[in-house]
């Protein structure tokens, strides 16, 4: 019930300060492709990371010139000891050009592991999800005049984890 609870909080939060944000101007909405590498940090336990690959989407609302808000989701598979991982987080982004972006991010992440690679065998009917908030930075660089953007990305959950990915968006 409190990750709910804080998913909740999360969004209407976010969304307040898009809405309101979005009276001054349109928003920017985007979808895309991500994969990476995520490090779990949970020591002596066996194999704790993995790849992980999946979508993100999200919308950007300006905010004057030199600042958007915006609000983004995220769902991604994994490998070894993730089987996925989605979470929801507001953003800033500063524009740097025409069609590029840095922005830092917070919000709340959820992670559903795979036990089998931690315990053998298996607990039935242990809880195999843990989440927490997540801070990131990353950056989005515009490939010429279209609306493809590469996405590069670093974020924790909690200050435990590490996960580094990269992908592209595409902005409409």
């Amino acid at each position: 019930m409190k990750k709910i609870t804080l998913l909740s909080m999360a969004a209407a939060v976010s969304l307040g300060a898009v809405s309101a944000a979005q009276a001054q101007t349109a928003a920017e909405p985007y979808i895309g492709l991500s994969g990476g590498y995520h490090h779990l940090g949970i020591n002596g336990l066996g194999d704790d990371d993995g790849a992980v690959y999946g979508v993100v989407a999200g919308v950007d609302v300006p905010v004057g010139d030199k600042l958007k808000l915006g609000i983004e989701g995220n769902y991604h598979l994994g490998s070894n000891a993730i089987d996925s991982e989605y979470g929801v987080a507001a953003r800033l982004a500063f524009p740097v050009g025409a069609t590029s972006q840095l922005f830092v991010k917070g919000g709340y992440q959820e992670v559903d592991l795979d036990l089998g690679n931690f315990v053998t065998p298996a607990v039935i009917g242990l809880d195999d999800t843990d989440g927490d908030y997540l801070v990131g930075v990353g950056g989005e660089f515009g490939l010429g005049e279209g609306p493809a953007r590469v996405r590069l990305g670093v974020d924790t959950i909690g200050f435990d984890t590490v996960r580094a990915t990269a992908g592209v968006v595409f902005k409409f």
